[in-house]
């Protein structure tokens, strides 16, 4: 393992870390798309050849692999074979590489397993992002602890990252493009595998990406709206929940509302809700899983203390395109334990560690987190959730692809892994869904409003 204290990248920058960052000098932007990536990553590959140098990234379709611009993203590494194969019996060998998580999860679970691949940085973003992120790296401000934001849009908000407060931001605010629609099932199976999913349909603008947008104040506060609405099972059908998420929450809390199915469809029942942050149970995860895991993490940063541990290698799943593949049954990808590890991908990655540490003044069910970020796109790719004991309990995973006709890179599905239940929850998934629409243009703004919500309670 190759660990990087961020002194020593600040150091580069020839800036100083804190948690009043301003942008950077102009002749470190000037870094972005030279020897870092347009996104602020290392470009070039590591010692030993292992992680390959960055060239650009899948920015569009490849050919001959049967993309039909349906939604469903056809594996463009099929014939690529795995080159290992980490098991409990030889996890020493690689423990370099591997999470705390991996570890624990190896040691539980005897047919727990990571099939390693030839490792492929494909991580791309549209030209517009790129040019965006580069203007975010001079005029970018975080203040207030980590959580006042100024002076960014559309792109990584701060690409040359002073501290943990700014690559966790780099996360939350990532480009998943503009107007999306999509439909996913969450499953959480018993010890014994059986599972009932949960189908629910959900539309989202990232208000952040618009290109409408011509300035951080013209946000009005508000990175993303997003609804969602149940289809099935029966019991569940017609639960509703909007969200306006904000982009400074020092300036206003998350906005949600939600209708609970119950004895009455009244409209009355559609209510104002403060339940969909911080560690309150997360929809559909049956109870293991909080809020703000929701993404793998969203939402402020206010309850923790955040610092960084290192750049390190890591095995991470990426590229995982067979995991989502629609020719699956969920029978496929769900068993006892864990997801079905012949169809998870694994290659090593650079990845940011990043530690929380619930502060004294907040409650948490969570006392510590430790998350890694990828370097090429800013996304959450796992984590360790410790309780207030300081045990391990829980484990995150998140499935990253890369979406090649947006472009853009993201989670196709994540899992979070509760130790002490021997039990999972998995999310995103979408083998048995209609595919996933990143051009919903006949998205408007009167779809992300209460009224929304009383409208489809009465025509049910």
């Amino acid at each position: 393992m190759r660990a990087f204290k961020l002194v020593a990248a600040v150091a580069a920058w020839g800036v100083v870390a804190s948690v009043a960052n301003a942008g950077v000098p102009e002749s470190q932007a000037a870094r972005l798309g030279q020897d870092l990536t347009p996104l602020g990553a290392e470009k070039a590959g590591n010692a030993d050849g292992s992680i390959p140098a960055w060239t650009g990234g899948l920015a569009k379709a490849p050919d001959g692999i049967g993309f039909k611009g349906d939604g469903y993203y056809p594996d463009p590494f099929a014939g690529d074979p795995v080159l290992f194969t980490v098991t409990k019996g030889n996890a020493d060998k690689y423990a370099d590489t591997l999470t705390p998580g991996q570890k624990a999860m190896l040691a539980t679970y005897p047919d727990y397993k990571l099939n390693v691949y030839q490792s492929r940085r494909t991580c791309a973003l549209p030209q517009a992002v790129y040019d965006a992120t580069k203007k975010n790296a001079r005029t970018g401000t975080l203040s207030g602890g980590g959580d006042s934001l100024s002076g960014v849009l559309m792109g990584i908000p701060y690409p040359l990252p002073f501290d943990a407060y700014e690559i966790v931001w780099n996360h939350n605010l990532r480009y998943r493009g503009y107007q999306l629609r999509r439909t996913f099932a969450s499953a959480a199976p018993t010890r014994e595998g059986s599972f009932t999913p949960i189908v629910v349909r959900d539309e989202a603008i990232f208000d952040y990406a618009s290109p409408d947008v011509k300035s951080f104040e013209q946000l009005d506060n508000t990175s993303i709206r997003y609804i969602q609405q149940t289809l099935s099972p029966a019991r569940r059908s017609g639960q509703l929940l909007l969200v306006h998420e904000t982009v400074d929450p020092q300036k206003g809390e998350r906005r949600s509302w939600q209708y609970t199915t119950g004895n009455t469809s009244s409209i009355s029942r559609v209510q104002r809700t403060s339940a969909v942050a911080y560690d309150n149970p997360q929809i559909y995860s049956d109870a293991m899983s909080t809020a703000d895991s929701f993404d793998v993490f969203s939402g402020p940063l206010d309850h923790y203390n955040w610092q960084v541990l290192g750049k390190e290698e890591r095995y991470v799943a990426y590229n995982s395109y067979k995991l989502s593949a629609p020719t699956l049954k969920y029978t496929d990808v769900l068993k006892p334990g864990h997801l079905n590890q012949d169809l998870v991908r694994y290659e090593k990655h650079r990845v940011w560690a990043v530690e929380a540490v619930l502060k004294p003044t907040q409650r948490h069910v969570y006392h510590r987190r430790v998350a890694y970020f990828d370097e090429d796109g800013g996304n959450m790719v796992g984590g360790e959730l410790y309780d207030a004991r300081g045990g391990l309990w829980r484990v995150q995973e998140a499935q990253i692809i890369q979406y090649y006709d947006v472009p853009t890179c993201m989670n196709a599905s994540d899992v979070v892994y509760d130790l002490t239940e021997g039990r999972y929850v998995a999310q995103n998934l979408k083998n048995q869904e209609v595919g996933i629409n990143f051009h919903a243009t006949d998205l408007k703004d009167s779809v992300f409003v209460p009224d929304e919500l009383r409208r489809r309670v009465t025509n049910r």
